[in-house]
């Protein structure tokens, strides 16, 4: 069954939960859907998790283009969102012209941080193309913020974030992803909207959970972030065999008579 944003919306009434997660290559996509996973997000976050960045903030369209293209070709049952980088959605105008690009990459919607003050965005493509809001921490704006912070922790910051959430379910995005807030906040934007959550470091009380699968995987380990639970230690394993692989090849164990023709 084809994942769709109304699946998703009927998956909330019936308090059922999404599991979404990101990924970045064919490969991973295809191994996700057949697990079940609900949504994958090609994410900004392979600025960090590829590509080496210190940040999301240098991802460029082409590089997120490249990477949906990859997932897409996984032709998963999961709805397939694409990230919409830095400055690619500065103008209605913009906004479309690249989110219509995603689209032809093979993606099935896509996502925008920030609440209020893109919600006219949002509203603009919303008439022809599914939008994933994203309140909360919003990488994108680390040079705004200095610093990634847990954000609802005033009754200023958890009111904003309401009308943000709110904002978007009017603009009419089919679910919010809320990342790094409290989780009595983002229990009051869930019970508020007629949408789904997606919570990252937002407790448990969401709709559903995503998470940036290099952390989960242990493959990224710059750091850990503290709501990442890690579920394997591929970086480790990935070291035992190059290390391995090596040490066959400089005593010559490695290509033997069953590897070799």
């Amino acid at each position: 069954m084809k994942i769709t944003p109304e699946i998703l919306r009927e998956m909330k009434q019936r308090g059922e939960k999404i599991a979404a997660l990101t990924a970045y290559d064919y490969f991973t996509a295809k191994i996700m859907d057949e697990v079940g996973i609900e949504l994958i997000l090609v994410g900004d976050s392979l600025g960090m998790a590829v590509l080496g960045y210190e940040n999301t903030l240098p991802v460029t369209m082409e590089e997120m283009l490249h990477h949906t293209r990859a997932v897409a070709r996984a032709q998963t049952q999961a709805l397939v969102v694409a990230d919409m980088p830095f400055q690619s959605y500065m103008t209605a105008e913009s906004a479309l012209e690249n989110a219509n690009k995603f689209l032809a990459a093979g993606a099935a919607a896509v996502k925008l941080e920030g609440g209020v003050a893109v919600a006219d965005r949002v509203a603009a493509l919303t008439r022809t193309i599914p939008v994933l809001g994203h309140i909360g921490l919003l990488p994108q704006s680390i040079l705004e913020g200095g610093s990634y912070r847990v954000q609802g922790r005033t009754t200023e910051s958890a009111e904003q974030l309401l009308r943000d959430a709110k904002a978007l379910e009017w603009a009419g995005a089919f679910a919010v992803v809320v990342e790094c807030t409290t989780a009595a906040v983002a229990r009051e934007i869930t019970g508020a909207l007629k949408i789904p959550t997606l919570g990252i470091g937002a407790g448990s009380d969401c709709d559903g959970q995503i998470l940036v699968s290099s952390d989960m995987l242990g493959q990224f380990t710059r750091f850990t972030p503290k709501h990442a639970k890690r579920y394997a230690n591929l970086a480790e394993e990935m070291r035992r065999a190059f290390l391995a692989y090596r040490g066959e090849v400089e005593t010559k164990k490695f290509p033997d008579r069953e590897h070799s023709f």
